[in-house]
């Protein structure tokens, strides 16, 4: 998934390739000159430093890097008539921190070790302040990494509160009627429907033929916390070679028992907020 960030006013764009964060050297050129990012790189790749420092990257990272070529091109990258593009690069020694793309959305991108050496030689300013941008972005994505971390911990002690809770009275949804537990019904999702909403989705629709979307569309948080764990429940009794007329009753008692219980809890209602 390609991402952006913003250094001094202009947009940088990273890509992520197995795990590593990758920098486009051709954003950062821009600093220099906008029009002629392609000729800007392939100077700093002949540059004897440049080769170096990518043969040495890429002999601690990448077991399948060809020392014989990177001998080849640091032998010939003193010379005046020494021209090496990225692609050149790449197919010749397998190497793997920079990687570069011809196209609409193409352009030369380096692993973020190499993009900031680049970013050096283009300005000691410009990657001091890419650096800084990196490390917010790397920030927020920590942080929201850690608040998914949350969520799921949070749902797991409500999963599990709704498995030992007893329930006594003040039943959430009501249970069904003789009458809605013999009806068969057109699929299985009506099945969830009416053992939860007491309702299909057509007699909901058909209420208020106005409201846009449909009856799970407008499910509260903890509807749809039960109406998955119900899914998980009725596949195994299915399995058990129950009707569907036992199953919705197996379905409602299951809606009733775990809706009292999320009404009830602590956890959940800190999750809401």
């Amino acid at each position: 998934m390609k991402k952006e960030i913003e250094v001094n006013g202009l947009t940088v764009q990273l890509k992520n390739r197995n795990g590593n964060e990758y920098i486009s050297l051709t954003d950062i050129a821009k600093f220099r000159n906008k029009s002629q990012c392609d000729d800007i790189i392939k100077n700093w790749l002949r540059n004897r430093n440049t080769i170096d420092l990518l043969g040495l990257w890429e002999q601690i990272y990448n077991p399948h890097f060809k020392p014989v070529e990177f001998d080849g091109f640091k032998k010939d990258s003193g010379l005046n008539s020494f021209v090496l593009t990225p692609k050149k690069w790449i197919q010749s020694t397998n190497a793997i921190g920079i990687m570069s793309s011809s196209g609409r959305y193409g352009g030369t991108y380096a692993h973020k070790d190499i993009a900031l050496e680049f970013a050096s030689w283009i300005s000691i300013e410009f990657k001091l302040y890419l650096i800084k941008e990196f490390q917010r972005l790397k920030n927020i994505e920590a942080n929201q990494k850690n608040l998914q971390w949350s969520v799921q911990r949070a749902i797991s002690k409500i999963n599990y509160q709704i498995h030992t809770d007893a329930i006594k009275d003040n039943l959430i949804p009501s249970s069904l009627t003789k009458e809605q537990a013999s009806l068969i019904y057109a699929n299985e999702a009506d099945l969830f429907n009416v053992a939860l909403f007491g309702v299909t989705a057509q007699h909901w629709k058909n209420q208020d033929p106005t409201t846009e979307g449909n009856i799970r569309d407008h499910a509260t948080l903890e509807q749809l916390v039960v109406l998955s764990n119900m899914e998980s429940i009725n596949a195994l009794l299915i399995q058990q070679g129950l009707s569907s007329h036992e199953r919705i009753i197996q379905l409602n008692h299951v809606a009733i028992t775990q809706m009292k219980s999320l009404m009830e809890s602590k956890q959940f209602k800190l999750l809401g907020k």
